[in-house]
């Protein structure tokens, strides 16, 4: 693979493991690394993936814009064989995905032609989903649309957190990555044509989005917690004027049946253990919380009291 010449677009700290992966598979190619700085709310990634690039001799670039006079002498004057893409935000240009001559190539996390859009884990958690997947498919010019290479199968337990999850996708990344790459060079892989009858979307999620309903039911709720929790900002509520953000919680099902309900009342303080919250339908037991700039602590701990209403 002396003469093979591969573009990476990617961050975040998958990113950086594909890349990794790469070199391991192709050590003798010959890598474009583009990537771009996190942003204060997430995990620091650029740095790791630059240093990786750079010191096994790879060229490195910041960039989150590819098209314009910028980069039309580079692209001319770069020859690619293969373009692969792995948690890249921005827009792609049609004439640089062109480019290499064996395609441009996308993984994504789902089954598609389902959950085709943004944070597709985050929503399949949310949506209460038992799976998700890994997705390897060829670059369209619509979203997520283009022909499929191959796929794999993560499932999602009923108490899994998106960490759990993401780690699990990424493993499977890794492993569509392995399997594919020598097809992907030879210009053999497979396409699937995506059914658009099946074909789901998600919207972008946006900050208030993670902002707790108490009239949900106590499962929506659940779901919400797990799918915002660490590394994301996590899903919050509104105690005495102040943001209260809650990390981990579980359902309970089998908690007293109340007919007096008022949706996000404090109705049991477990010390130690965390504090009983009404939701639509049932009981939430909230354990770990954070109120604006403070420690995560035990939720007992911070609402101690049956007068305590959370989302008011």
């Amino acid at each position: 693979m002396s003469n093979t010449h591969i573009a990476l677009l990617c961050a975040t700290r998958r990113g950086f493991l594909v890349l990794q992966k790469l070199i391991a598979l192709a050590p003798s190619a010959k890598l474009v690394v583009i990537s771009f700085k996190e942003e204060p709310c997430e995990p620091a990634f650029f740095d790791d993936i630059r240093t990786l690039a750079e010191r096994h001799g790879h060229r490195f670039y910041e960039a989150r814009q590819l098209g314009g006079e910028r980069w039309r002498q580079f692209w001319e004057e770069t020859p690619l064989d293969l373009m692969l893409v792995v948690s890249w935000r921005y827009l792609i240009p049609e004439t640089v995905f062109r480019l290499p001559a064996h395609g441009t190539f996308v993984f994504h996390d789902s089954l598609l032609p389902s959950y085709r859009g943004f944070a597709p884990t985050v929503w399949a958690i949310a949506n209460g989903e038992d799976h998700t997947g890994a997705t390897l498919f060829e670059i369209a010019a619509d979203m997520d649309r283009g022909p499929i290479v191959a796929q794999q199968r993560v499932l999602i337990g009923s108490d899994d957190t998106i960490a759990a999850v993401m780690t699990r996708v990424t493993e499977a990344y890794l492993v569509l990555l392995a399997e594919n790459l020598p097809l992907l060079l030879a210009g053999h892989a497979p396409r699937v044509i995506q059914d658009e009858l099946q074909a789901t979307y998600t919207c972008k999620r946006l900050p208030n989005d993670n902002r707790i309903d108490w009239k949900h039911s106590a499962t929506q709720i659940h779901n919400l917690i797990r799918a915002a929790t660490k590394p994301y900002p996590g899903a919050f509520t509104e105690f005495q004027g102040q943001r209260l953000t809650v990390w981990a919680a579980r359902p309970l099902p089998d908690f007293r049946r109340y007919i007096g309900v008022v949706p996000g009342r404090v109705v049991e303080v477990r010390p130690g253990e965390g504090a009983v919250v009404l939701t639509g339908d049932g009981a939430l037991l909230l354990s770990e919380v954070q109120l604006e700039d403070g420690a995560v602590l035990c939720a007992a701990e911070v609402l101690h009291s049956i007068a305590h209403t959370l989302g008011v």
